[in-house]
């Protein structure tokens, strides 16, 4: 069986794409705006309960529609850890990507169902990048997506589940965290460190794979 493990590292829009949620964003805040005047039962305009701009910029990150793709770490089997890597090509780091998924059996990771999976099918969709497999999202499976999030909690309520890191804590295994983490990336893109980015989208993989198999009984 041909097992993937993978991770990817995200980044909230390009600048081109400023325009388009500027005005996403007001239409964000008149939509606050109304819900308070409705709720506070009152004609004047009420302060407005929405992010700042460069908070809802950010948050693109998290978003397939308008985040990139910055790299893509992944191991086959007991292969050596890789990276996909193209700053400035985001669409020629997806079909990278997709050639190699393009034989795999099952694809491993944490939250990759709900986030990393579903961020490349949507990122592809959006820069025209044909997956060369058609993936089953069903959930309460494992195959061909064995998510280890949602294997650790039982498929239970979302807000128990637990983080990478702390499953791993648990088992004993090293944290991936030691020297940066997710809500830094953008920053540490901004300064220049990709490499950093990438060997810490490396070690999320190689903690990913110690889990997987200890959550097996490999």
């Amino acid at each position: 069986m041909k097992k993937l493990y993978f991770d990817i590292e995200t980044l909230p829009a390009n600048e081109g794409s400023k325009e388009i949620l500027e005005l996403l964003f007001k239409k964000k805040q008149e939509k606050s705006a109304k819900k308070k005047k409705k709720k506070a039962g009152c004609e004047e305009v009420c302060d407005i309960d929405a992010d700042d701009f460069d908070s809802f910029f950010r948050k693109t990150s998290f978003d397939g529609a308008f985040g990139r793709v910055l790299c893509i770490a992944y191991a086959i089997n007991d292969g050596e850890l890789e990276v996909i890597c193209n700053p400035d090509d985001e669409k020629k780091t997806l079909k990278e990507f997709w050639e190699i998924a393009k034989d795999v059996d099952l694809f491993i990771g944490h939250n990759i169902m709900d986030f990393d999976l579903r961020f490349l099918c949507q990122r592809s969709a959006i820069l025209g990048v044909k997956p060369t497999r058609d993936l089953s999202f069903a959930r309460y499976r494992h195959d061909p997506i064995f998510d280890t999030m949602k294997e650790w909690s039982k498929w239970g309520d979302p807000k128990n589940c637990s983080s990478l890191e702390h499953i791993a804590l648990a088992m004993g295994i090293p944290s991936p965290k030691d020297d940066i983490d997710g809500s830094q990336v953008y920053d540490f893109f901004m300064d220049g460190k990709v490499k950093d980015i990438c060997d810490y989208c490396k070690k999320d993989v190689a903690t990913t794979r110690l889990v997987y198999k200890r959550m097996n009984f490999e």
